[in-house]
């Protein structure tokens, strides 16, 4: 983990987490995307992440395509790469890490059953407008 060196670096760390996160909402809102979430977990302890974003589709072929317009538009405005992927192979969840902000892209049956909303409760939850 970094030092802190200045405030000011602190801000400009936040405003770039928030275009990253409006770039990933996006490409999920390009997909049609059900029911779109940002969860801000950056005042809750010992957090993984600053921010998930979750969504989910009703079939796998919609999870991987919204998945890639994530990719797609990520990559379009900030020329980044997510760190980590994960579930292509079933395209049941499919998770893109993008460091300080983790994205997950549900088949509606397996965001119900793990109900990340819930799990990190004491995040601050933002129900995303479709576009």
């Amino acid at each position: 983990m970094s030092k802190r060196i200045s405030k000011h670096q602190d801000i400009d760390r936040f405003n770039v987490t928030d275009i990253l996160a409006n770039a990933i909402i996006e490409g999920m809102q390009e997909k049609k995307a059900s029911d779109i979430v940002s969860l801000d977990l950056r005042n809750v302890e010992n957090s993984i992440a600053d921010i998930f974003i979750i969504c989910h589709a009703e079939s796998r072929v919609h999870v991987e395509a919204i998945a890639r317009s994530v990719e797609e538009f990520v990559f379009k405005f900030l020329q980044q790469e997510p760190e980590h992927k994960e579930g292509r192979e079933n395209a049941e969840w499919i998770l893109l890490d993008y460091f300080d902000v983790v994205v997950h892209v549900f088949i509606k049956e397996k965001r119900d059953y793990y109900n990340l909303e819930s799990l990190w409760g004491d995040g601050e939850l933002q129900q995303i407008a479709q576009s």
